[in-house]
């Protein structure tokens, strides 16, 4: 049975994306640990396909299930997959549930994009990574292989809880992702994560410039509390 949540991205949420795209993995992460949730790290096999790719957005889950069935004909075989992109709404990241197949490809960047969707991340493979390198659409896999998910890889479910990477991914989670990796931000959490790691940013940068000015490592520390 195909389950497809209607629900829509929070505002709660979506307002937070800006402020979330202005920092980066590693101080989220930390501030995280800050208020207890120390596991929504991603396993390090989930990378980006070109260092540069970084992205920040409200989680819309996809779950993929492993199929060895060669249809007769593709006929409605994508419908699920088609059908859970098209429904991509502003300001979302692309979840996909840990599967060994390939799932993602350029077609269905180009679509995602188009419904401003701010990139994917599958604990599984992708392909076109040319074509989705250089169309610059923030894609986080754990691997690449050519091989279609026809007859191979069918999405069952929509907006259900999923694990990636090791990670239990809610609807409306924040995920931000750089070329450290990714990390998930419980929705229940957000804001006050978000708060923190505003405040650590700043102050890591105060410690930047002391360290470029000379101060001791060490000094520093005892100083401002942050590393």
């Amino acid at each position: 049975m195909f389950v497809h949540v209607n629900d829509q991205v929070s505002p709660d949420g979506l307002a937070l994306v800006p402020r979330l795209a202005a920092l980066y993995p590693a101080v989220v992460a930390d501030c995280l640990d800050a208020v207890g949730v120390r596991s929504n790290v991603m396993a390090p096999q989930v990378r980006p396909l070109a260092p540069g790719m970084q992205m920040a957005g409200v989680a819309r889950t996809l779950h993929a299930v492993a199929v060895d069935a060669p249809p007769a004909s593709s006929g409605d075989y994508y419908a699920k997959e088609l059908a859970a992109v098209d429904a991509v709404e502003e300001g979302s990241v692309l979840v996909i549930s840990t599967i060994d197949g390939s799932i993602w490809g350029e077609l269905l960047a180009t679509a995602a994009r188009r419904r401003g969707g701010r990139g994917v991340v599958v604990d599984g493979y992708t392909r076109d990574t040319p074509a989705l390198i250089a169309m610059g659409f923030p894609t986080f896999a754990a691997g690449i292989s050519c091989y279609d998910s026809l007859g191979r890889v069918e999405i069952d479910a929509v907006q259900v809880p999923v694990e990636c990477g090791g990670v239990l991914v809610h609807p409306g989670d924040l995920v931000i992702g750089d070329h450290d990796g990714v990390v998930v931000v419980p929705a229940a959490c957000a804001a006050e994560v978000v708060r923190l790691a505003e405040q650590k940013a700043a102050d890591e940068g105060r410690v930047r410039k002391v360290l470029a000015d000379g101060m001791s490592v060490s000094d520093a520390y005892a100083q401002y509390r942050v590393m």
